[in-house]
């Protein structure tokens, strides 16, 4: 017997997905009556099916459109410590598999079945991101085990991010352990030095997920013209500039970040080949075409536009005018990367409204484009197999 509060599925509701592993339980499936409307949120629950059967061991939100998030076997009544270092162990283990350097992704959410916590690692410093009631409640904890299995000495906490509004958090970052650098770190990936600002950069400081994709373009860049759209601190233009293209163009709207990707252009030795451009990323675009400029190579990897099923169709639009602007910058026989990191818009949808950019685009032109390469985040970057909004990132390569 256990103490815990009670979520129960509604009589018609079919409970096999939950049992072979869907992790997450919305509102509209459970039995929410004036009870379990009190359950406080990211509190422990055993969810059960509609004949009170046990299912499993759950965070519950009762203000969230995620009512249950999936944590363990009903026989589990309680979290400690021990419990958060298994899971980190195991994360841990596949990380250290992949990278020979502590700087990736520790966890990444439900496909590390730590639902709605991402850690990113940065030497000695991780920087987590509690996106889940439940995490917030629990991360003194989960901070006691983060330092001891994996022996880092900081533990950041970033607040930003849509994740958290919906789920009644509020957006104050903080130190939970030892202290913030009080400069960037640089970070080597694919030849090059990344410079990340844990406190006052987006997200967590640095994008890993790309970390393949830079490789992918990268191999195309050798002795190419590269623009970079949305370059953040200099993601795909940095690892072409390593990799040999003879320049490298960043655009992006945010000043700090190209700071950044300029200060990492300098620490990697390729300042001298290196530029930068602030300004709304469609604009640029639309101006280097009025200026006579093309490229070997374009990459745009826009923020989401589509973060939502509401924001779908616009955020397809969005995806669809990045194409049409770019495909007319990119030389007869070179490339262009089109990526998106919204999970709303699955592969099939991104692809129709890129092709459809670029054919608006290349219009009257003559020319045609073949898709060569389809890329997606990186392998510390698990996808959790029943739950597609997890892998979340698309990147198209096309030559044109």
């Amino acid at each position: 017997m256990t103490d815990l509060p009670v979520l129960r599925l509604k009589p018609k509701m079919d409970p096999r997905r939950i049992r072979f592993g869907y992790p997450w339980v919305y509102d509209n499936e459970l039995v929410l009556d004036r009870r379990t409307k009190a359950i406080p949120a990211g509190a422990l629950a055993v969810l059960e099916d509609a004949g009170r059967t046990p299912m499993a061991l759950v965070a519950a939100n009762t203000g969230s459109r995620i009512v249950g998030r999936v944590l363990d076997t009903p026989e589990v009544t309680e979290l400690d410590e021990e419990w958060f270092a298994k899971r980190l162990t195991r994360a841990l283990a596949l990380r250290e598999r992949l990278h020979d350097q502590p700087f990736y992704r520790l966890v990444h959410a439900e496909a590390d079945l730590l639902p709605g916590i991402v850690i990113d690692r940065f030497g000695d410093s991780c920087v987590v991101q509690p996106n889940a009631a439940w995490a917030e409640r629990h991360i003194e904890m989960l901070t006691a085990a983060l330092l001891r299995v994996t022996g880092v000495t900081h533990v950041l906490k970033s607040a930003a991010g849509r994740a958290r509004g919906l789920e009644g958090l509020d957006d104050r970052d903080a130190v939970l352990a030892g202290e913030a650098p009080g400069a960037p770190v640089a970070v080597r990936m694919n030849g090059a030095t990344y410079m990340a600002d844990l406190t006052g950069g987006q997200k967590t400081g640095l994008f890993y997920d790309q970390r393949p994709n830079h490789a992918f373009a990268a191999g195309l860049a050798r002795g190419a013209q590269v623009l970079d759209v949305f370059s953040h601190v200099g993601g795909f233009a940095l690892a072409a500039l390593a990799a040999g293209a003879s320049s490298a163009l960043a655009v992006d709207g945010s000043q700090p970040a190209l700071d950044l990707a300029t200060e990492g252009a300098g620490q990697s030795g390729l300042g001298d080949r290196f530029d930068t451009r602030r300004g709304d990323a469609f604009e640029v675009m639309a101006a280097l075409a009025e200026e006579g400029e093309d490229f070997d190579l374009v990459i745009c990897d826009p923020p989401a536009f589509a973060p939502s099923k509401q924001a779908l169709d616009a955020g397809l639009r969005a995806y669809e005018r990045v194409a049409r602007l770019a495909a007319p910058l990119v030389r007869p026989g070179g490339y262009l990367a089109l990526c998106s990191c919204s999970h709303a818009a699955d592969l099939d949808r991104f692809r129709m409204a890129s092709i459809r950019g670029i054919g608006r685009g290349l219009y009257r032109t003559g020319r045609t484009a073949q898709l060569i390469h389809t890329g997606f985040a990186g392998a510390d970057h698990p996808v959790h197999p029943q739950l597609a909004e997890s892998g979340y990132l698309k990147a198209l390569f096309f030559r044109l």
